[in-house]
């Protein structure tokens, strides 16, 4: 899954949940990531370019999807998110 089609994913469908969204991403593992944004990010073209390689070209392969008002986690196997809920969830 990339990173970006992350913010398509909503977990609105569930009992008793409004928003769904965003769902937060637990990671097995996490490459090299800056823990903020850096000052004048707009013009600084290196990490503009980081950016763009994590949105874009980076799948998440193993982890979890996590809503975040009913907790409930939806797990990434193999880089596919499984969404498919049960029937009491509905």
């Amino acid at each position: 899954m990339k990173l970006l089609t992350h913010n398509f994913l909503t977990s609105r469908c569930l009992k008793g949940v409004n928003v769904g969204y965003p769902l937060k991403i637990v990671l097995g593992h996490v490459g090299e990531l800056p823990q903020a944004l850096i000052e004048d990010y707009e013009s600084n073209e290196d990490f503009l370019k980081k950016v763009h390689h994590v949105l874009l070209e980076v799948d998440v392969i193993n982890g979890e999807l996590v809503c975040p008002e009913s907790g409930r986690k939806f797990p990434i196997t193999s880089g596919i998110p499984n969404m498919l809920l049960n029937e009491d969830e509905v």
